[in-house]
């Protein structure tokens, strides 16, 4: 029987910071609950729902969803759905729901990528899940290069008239077909709200190649996932691969060979970094995404209420002193020659 739910009345005094999304009116919190993890079948329920209760009442107001979230597909929306008839019900306009579609989600030719008919008719479906009239902001979650930019767009368009989200975003496009969805949406009224893209200290690609930069120049807000990179910047790893770690039973997203005697060496070096600072690695993997003036907010996922909470360390963290990035510079160096 599930236990009955207040949230806590200090949720908005008790230390989360927000930021303002690109050129918009939107606030994000600094750390968002990303649902790719933990929230499918194979997570009991009242596990994912503990997580989901320490997000909100930790200030946590935007959960990041997609429709292919699972496993199984699907499944993640479906128990936010639960969760918000159960426990978020009358707080349903203090949250920013996300979600998205373009990867594979049915069988047949309209079951992926970005036509018209698969985002109208994934959308759809996600909002019947989540029991929800409309998402706070939908992204066409990869780039679509077989179909038409103009049709992806206005379908993106589209929904926004239609009144089934109230922000459209991109996740994962490359540069310049995004520069021209800015373009296109911006002219249409329907202004891009915010990018979504990777970042962590060891795939620095976004900076590297000026996406961030250009994100924050066209006034589109970012948003980064994998901060911890699946959990190598974390002390999981500083000693090997544990038997219960993610990498040890669950290869699908984080394998063995991931962990290369160089990568091994940098982690251990961060770890110590970290530690000069008085903190977690994790906690200083987190403050070093949140340093760069782009980022809105970042996406962390949680096996349990204990472990999101450590992560909240990173609202607190102090600067990065000139030393210290130059000395994590200088760790991942051998790492980023030999990814």
């Amino acid at each position: 029987m599930t236990t009955p739910y207040t949230p806590n009345p200090a949720r908005y005094t008790s230390g989360m910071k927000y930021r303002r999304c690109g050129n918009s009116g939107v606030l994000l919190p600094e750390l968002s609950l990303g649902f790719w993890h933990n929230f499918g079948n194979v997570t009991p329920e009242e596990q994912s729902r503990a997580i989901v209760r320490a997000a909100f009442d930790a200030g946590i107001t935007h959960f990041d969803l997609a429709n292919n979230y699972g496993p199984d597909p699907g499944a993640a929306e479906q128990r936010l759905g639960i969760f918000l008839r159960d426990d978020l019900k009358a707080h349903r306009d203090e949250l920013f729901i996300s979600t998205k579609a373009a990867y594979d989600m049915w069988d047949g030719p309209y079951g992926s990528w970005a036509s018209r008919k698969h985002l109208m008719a994934s959308l759809d479906q996600s909002l019947q899940r989540m029991g929800l009239d409309y998402v706070d902001l939908f992204y066409c979650h990869r780039y679509d290069p077989a179909t038409p930019l103009d049709e992806t767009l206005q379908a993106l368009v589209d929904i926004v008239r239609a009144g089934k989200a109230l922000y459209v975003g991109l996740s994962r496009w490359p540069q310049d077909a995004a520069h021209r969805g800015y373009d296109y949406l911006r002219r249409h009224d329907v202004p891009c709200l915010i990018y979504q893209g990777r970042v962590n200290l060891f795939d620095q690609a976004l900076l590297r190649d000026g996406t961030m930069t250009d994100v924050h120049r066209h006034g589109v807000g970012f948003i980064g996932f994998s901060p911890l990179a699946q959990g190598l910047l974390t002390n999981r790893y500083l000693d090997g691969i544990p038997a219960d770690s993610r990498m040890a039973h669950d290869p699908r997203y984080l394998k063995q060979d991931a962990l290369t005697p160089a990568k091994l060496e940098c982690i251990r070096r961060l770890n110590a970094i970290a530690e000069e600072r008085g903190e977690a690695l994790a906690t200083m993997a987190l403050a070093w995404v949140l340093h760069h003036e782009a980022v809105t907010s970042v996406i962390i996922g949680a096996s349990s209420p204990e472990q999101l909470r450590r992560n909240l360390d990173c609202i607190g963290s102090q600067p990065f002193t000139t030393w210290q990035l130059a000395e994590i510079a200088h760790a991942l160096e051998k790492v980023q020659a030999n990814p």
